[in-house]
């Protein structure tokens, strides 16, 4: 088979996506005339994906078995000096696999949309929405250059918005989606500062040109400072991923982005979006090796959401938000593997958790479809006899999500914790036992909600709100079911087929690829790690004697037990004696009121620094717009040139006598002057 991959074919990836969106979009909306009804627009969007995901998955072959590469400017949009700002492909191992998750799972997601946004009124418009979204996340993987990705980076900004508030009549989703996009703002800030400082000296937006000039990068002082530029552009490089991947304390939009219908989540949450800072790290580690202080601060960010985040999910009763505050934990799980250089295993925790958290998210879905449409996990219990599809795979989900050995999630949570603890850096013993005692904080939280929601007693017909709008505790009900008292059901088989398609990976591909992802040649010459500073991945290939040694091994490590010490409580306290947790909640109160109020970020971001901007944009106004630009710059040089035209005027008198006498005056002046001069 060739060594180099087409042009044309690779175009089809991204472009395949687009064209049903642009179809389902201009055609299966009042914009274009509904000219296409659901079937046609259900149907060319999943066609798009499915040609994207099948390609992908040649294009993984031969990148794995043949070795082939391509990194082409497909096209030239314009060329400044000598900086080019192109449109290219780089087709390597990292990429590849990136473009399998996101399309394998935005299939599902289109799938599972079928069922679950059947009878909702915007159905064409949101099947376009997230084949838009998934050309946009392909655009991003698959660039060669830092426009390109700032490209799609804004893309899936600008598409999240629009998903999270889809249903733009709820008060509380156009919150969501307003926070998510001036949160994210942020980030982009002082990810585009990053981007302009790589490209001012490293005098390109080509990725290999600019890991070219590394070390020369490596020598220069950012101007008036003593740092190093390379520290300041990974920084700013990183506050641009603390956006987009929900990092402390740019992580509050992520929990309220929930708002939009639950195939998002799954499409945003999980796999694609918030991933997109994980792995423009891991892409960018040539650079990041060249500055530990770099590294610390990602490492220490990574550490805080990993924890925090996880202690956030005990409290929630909202079946997505629980997943939500998962997710951010498990994005701190990567930042943390990308601290201490253990980049491909950061790649490998955010492939497998694709998988499982996109399982947890749809089957909480088919949950909330089977329940109708109530989310809050108080009011469910018992539901495993009613959904067993759904019941055994949110349960192998929640198994692989808290590292159950041979689960996917064990092989890459495992590796984290292992990296973390072998790492050389000043913040690591912290971020070590933050990742130790999330392994707890996540087990606790999982099953917390498995129980309430499988087992236990059937609460499902007491919920006192089961008639009541309540912007956090449900979604719009598109199968109007705001009055169904009839038992739970499974869902149909559009929502359990991608259930069931998700477990398997969930389940296998840890074992299956840690040995070639980890400690073989699948990363070689896509992802740098010094090892002689940062000996963490070469400590965790010493100690791997294959994955079933691993697992075996794991048996007697405090990860295992930690873990299975939060099923065990959660058990206990939620199943054997279920009135401990309110004497647990009235017993710690202040904590209880901190962690509601989600350690007061929310609180914080309006209260203060809104409000601040709010005053300084009042001084703005009235201080530079009203009185300098309208007031003294305006208004003042008409007024000025008027009262010094009025004064002249006077002067103007007419009369040839006032005119003599000046001239006089002035003659007499100028000989007054030079006698002077001469003295």
């Amino acid at each position: 088979m060739s060594q180099t991959l087409s042009a044309s074919t690779l175009l089809a990836v991204p472009l395949a996506p687009l064209a049903g969106s642009l179809l389902a979009g201009l055609f299966g909306t009042a914009f274009g005339g509904n000219w296409f009804g659901r079937r046609a627009s259900h149907t060319l969007t999943i066609l798009g994906v499915l040609v994207s995901f099948l390609i992908s998955a040649a294009t993984l072959y031969s990148v794995a078995v043949d070795g082939a590469r391509f990194n082409q400017t497909i096209y030239t949009w314009m060329v400044v000096g000598g900086l080019k700002m192109e449109i290219g492909f780089l087709i390597d191992s990292l990429t590849a696999m990136m473009m399998c998750v996101v399309t394998f799972v935005s299939l599902m997601v289109h799938i599972y949309t079928i069922g679950y946004m059947e009878e909702d009124d915007g159905y064409n418009r949101f099947f376009s929405y997230i084949s838009l979204f998934t050309f946009s996340m392909l655009m991003l993987v698959m660039s060669n250059n830092m426009l390109q990705l700032f490209f799609g980076w804004e893309a899936v900004g600008l598409v999240s918005y629009l998903l999270i508030g889809f249903w733009f009549n709820k008060p509380s989703a156009i919150f969501a989606n307003l926070k998510a996009f001036l949160v994210n703002r942020v980030g982009d800030f002082g990810f585009i500062l990053g981007i302009g400082l790589l490209a001012a000296y490293a005098g390109s937006f080509n990725y290999g040109e600019v890991f070219a000039k590394k070390q020369e990068l490596g020598t220069v002082l950012f101007p008036g400072t003593n740092w190093m530029m390379i520290t300041v552009a990974c920084i700013c490089l990183f506050i641009g991923a603390m956006g987009k991947s929900a990092q402390f304390p740019l992580h509050a939009w992520l929990p309220d982005s929930m708002e939009g219908p639950t195939p998002i989540s799954a499409l945003i949450h999980a796999a694609t979006m918030v991933t997109a800072g994980i792995f423009m790290v891991a892409r960018m580690s040539p650079l990041f090796e060249m500055s530990d202080t770099a590294l610390n601060f990602v490492l220490v960010i990574g550490s805080i959401t990993a924890l925090f985040m996880g202690f956030l999910g005990i409290i929630q009763n909202d079946i997505k938000r629980v997943i939500a505050y998962s997710t951010l934990s498990q994005l701190g799980y990567m930042t943390v593997a990308l601290g201490v250089s253990a980049y491909s295993v950061a790649v490998f925790h955010l492939m497998t958790h694709a998988f499982f958290k996109a399982l947890l998210f749809l089957g909480a879905g088919s949950v909330i479809m089977g329940v109708h449409h109530n989310q809050d996990i108080r009011w469910m219990g018992g539901l495993r006899k009613y959904m067993p599809i759904t019941w055994i795979t949110s349960l192998l989900g929640s198994l692989a999500l808290i590292g159950t050995p041979l689960f996917s999630g064990f092989y890459s949570k495992e590796n984290i914790i292992e990296a973390a603890h072998a790492s050389s850096l000043p913040a690591a013993g912290w971020a070590h036992f933050a990742v130790l005692a999330g392994v707890f904080v996540t087990a606790f939280y999982s099953f917390r909600m498995y129980f309430l929601v499988f087992h236990g007693k059937e609460r499902y017909d007491q919920n006192p709100d089961a008639h009541h709008d309540h912007d956090t505790q449900a979604e719009p009900d598109p199968h109007h079911h705001h009055e169904d008292h009839s038992k739970p059901h499974e869902s149909p088989w559009v929502v359990t087929v991608p259930l069931v398609l998700l477990a398997i990976p969930s389940v296998v591909i840890g074992f299956m690829y840690i040995q070639p992802m980890l400690f073989g040649d699948f990363f070689k010459d896509v992802i740098f790690v010094d090892a002689a500073k940062h000996p963490a991945m070469a400590h965790l290939a010493q100690a791997f004697h294959g994955p079933v040694a691993m697992a075996v091994h794991a048996l007697q490590t405090a990860p295992f037990w930690l873990a299975l010490a939060g099923v065990v409580v959660s058990y206990y306290m939620y199943i054997v004696n279920p009135a401990l947790p309110a004497a647990i909640k009235r017993m710690f109160q202040p904590i209880y009121t901190l962690l509601e109020n989600k350690y007061y970020v929310d609180w914080i971001n309006e209260n203060i620094i809104a409000a601040g901007i709010r005053c300084l944009g009042v001084v703005l106004w009235k201080g530079g717009d009203q009185a300098v630009i309208d007031g003294a710059v305006v208004n003042g040089s008409w007024k000025l040139v008027a009262r010094f035209s009025a004064a002249v005027r006077r002067v103007q008198t007419g009369y040839l006598y006032h005119y003599a006498l000046l001239m006089i005056l002035g003659v007499f002046a100028l000989m007054t002057y030079f006698v002077w001069l001469n003295k």
